[in-house]
């Protein structure tokens, strides 16, 4: 099969790369010459050409120009008077009439039309939209086409542009957190990577996108609506002056290589000086995560004491933490001595004195600032001198733990994620406080566990929930606005479209959503604006008890 495709900006040139880094013959053209000496630059193998009559070489063309029905319809016209008859036309139109362009082209059986919510993702998929005259060979030269992609076709009726308008404020979130030098590229990717096990990070779908695109697309919906989550950050106008436009160009908000590849930077530099060994660590909490973190220490070979209010609960959590370990035995994923040995790792007691001696503690008590402050205050009289004092929230101010302590600079957050004994990610939080020794102390930790640490400064939410929640929300608000859309429609356009391992109500229930109204209202009192402000349904079900999964009803039925 040879492909054509006439456009070349981000899902163009996209599209062109990946086909020719499958031993696909691909030809390229586009009139702008800035955008064909660019892709040049970047194609591989492939032909690229200002010339739209090279395009009559192919077996299926793809329309990948601008979202305009004007130009659209005169693309696809043109290519009914250079292409043999027999050749499979493709139009990418995030929201025209696919029927009109068909019957434009003048070829209407031969017309399908392929919808991208987020191009060449890994686990993305994309829409296959046809007419009813679109003949059975056009559909299954699409069909053909997807899989030299390596992507799936969605289910048929899944709505490409409403995956889309969810993403859409989502990434711009994320670029306005970048904006304002709260995280870095790295650590934004990274944390919603491995935190929400996404396919790719935020920022990395922006690269994919177009930093063009997005600009475009946002600005677009915020003249339509006027809602200021759609207003572009004004790092998106910056960037396209400089040419950074993604991948397309090699430069967006990371590096690509010729073949459109992301570069990976080099691992992050540690604070100069000697980091102190982490022998022994301290464990305030019986709860799941209390929990998690002690298996997952255990685990790493490093000694534990875990403390609780009672003897009786502390011992509880260890018989817990030997029981998963059992499980894991059985299942074959791990050796009966290791597991024997990791559990002989774990100590506990009732009395917080027995922590006097390690060199980090951290707490995992109740998500409550009263209760938390209480456990700092204790911890500064029994630790000693230069013992690090992490907490694990997920969304509290690091600084009010501190606050507790004569030690500020001791306190640093680890934000585990649940399970904490699974997931690879941890947030790593630093005051104004916090000193460089304990931050490095914090990442060695980490490191030992096999984890990965992204770094935050201390504000409601860090990285994760600040990203993921309004996500959560706004689809909520979604169900609300359009009638005619569902909850299982609109998750299954977000698992098919985006490659999310979860579509937002699926994962709403799953978080629990007493838990994810919480969170929506600290964020709320904390930023005031919008996209916080949890949306009516929320209220109206945990109200009547539909929590999610833990009471089998929510959004969803399990």
């Amino acid at each position: 099969m040879v492909v054509g495709i006439v456009g070349l900006g981000s899902l163009g040139h996209g599209l062109l790369r990946a086909l020719d880094a499958g031993g696909t013959r691909v030809i390229g053209v586009d009139s702008d010459p800035a955008v064909v000496e660019r892709a040049r630059t970047r194609a591989g193998t492939a032909e690229v050409s200002d010339r739209f009559e090279r395009l009559g070489a192919a077996d299926v063309v793809i329309e990948a120009v601008s979202e305009r029905a004007d130009v659209k319809r005169d693309v696809l016209r043109r290519l009914g008077e250079v292409c043999p008859r027999a050749t499979v036309l493709v139009t990418t139109t995030a929201s025209l009439s696919v029927p009109a362009l068909a019957i434009a082209s003048g070829r209407p059986a031969h017309l399908v039309g392929l919808r991208f919510a987020l191009p060449l993702s890994p686990r993305a998929g994309a829409g296959l939209v046809r007419t009813t005259l679109t003949a059975p060979e056009t559909v299954s030269a699409a069909e053909d086409l997807l899989s030299l992609l390596g992507l799936a076709v969605a289910p048929p009726g899944v709505d490409a542009p409403v995956a889309r308008t969810l993403l859409l404020p989502y990434l711009r979130r994320a670029v306005a957190l970048h904006e304002e030098g709260y995280a870095s590229a790295e650590d934004i990717d990274t944390a919603m990577r491995l935190g929400c096990g996404l396919p790719a990070g935020p920022l990395e779908m922006v690269d994919a996108v177009g930093v063009d695109t997005v600009y475009r697309e946002l600005d677009d919906l915020h003249r339509r609506t006027g809602l200021d989550h759609y207003r572009p950050p004004l790092s998106l106008e910056r960037m396209i002056a400089g040419d950074r436009l993604g991948r397309k160009s090699g430069q967006g908000y990371h590096a690509y290589d010729e073949a459109g590849r992301r570069v990976v930077p080099d691992p992050r530099g540690r604070p100069s000086g000697q980091v102190p060994a982490v022998g022994h660590v301290g464990i305030v909490g019986t709860g799941t995560m209390a929990r998690g973190i002690a298996h997952a220490l255990a685990l790493a070979g490093v000694e534990s004491t875990l403390t609780g209010r009672t003897a009786e609960r502390a011992e509880s959590a260890r018989e817990a933490i030997g029981s998963s370990l059992e499980r894991a035995v059985k299942r074959g994923r791990l050796d009966p001595e290791a597991a024997r040995s990791a559990l002989a790792r774990v100590r506990t007691d009732h009395d917080l004195t027995a922590l006097a001696d390690c060199d980090l503690v951290i707490e995992a008590v109740a998500e409550d600032i009263s209760v938390k402050r209480s456990v700092f205050e204790q911890l500064d009289k029994v630790c000693r001198p230069g013992a690090v004092l992490a907490t694990s929230t997920s969304s509290l101010s690091v600084a009010e733990c501190a606050a507790a302590t004569d030690r500020p600079e001791d306190v640093i957050g680890m934000h585990f994620f649940n399970p904490a004994q699974v997931m690879r990610l941890v947030e790593v939080v630093r005051t104004e406080a916090t000193s460089d020794a304990a931050h490095a102390t914090a990442h060695a930790l980490c490191e030992r566990l096999g984890k990965t640490a992204v770094d935050c400064t201390d504000r409601t939410g860090f990285i994760v929930n600040f990203l993921l929640f309004p996500y959560l929300n706004h689809a909520v608000r979604t169900l609300e606005l359009i009638g005619s859309l569902g909850v299982e429609e609109l998750d299954t356009a977000v698992e098919s479209l985006l490659g999310f391992p979860l579509g937002p109500f699926a994962l709403l229930d799953t978080v629990g959503l007493d838990v994810s109204l919480a969170i929506l209202q600290r964020l709320h009192e904390t930023f005031r604006t919008e996209d916080f402000d949890a949306a009516r349904s929320l209220y109206d079900l945990v109200d009547m008890g539909h929590l999610g999964r833990k009471t089998g009803t929510g959004f969803r039925r399990p």
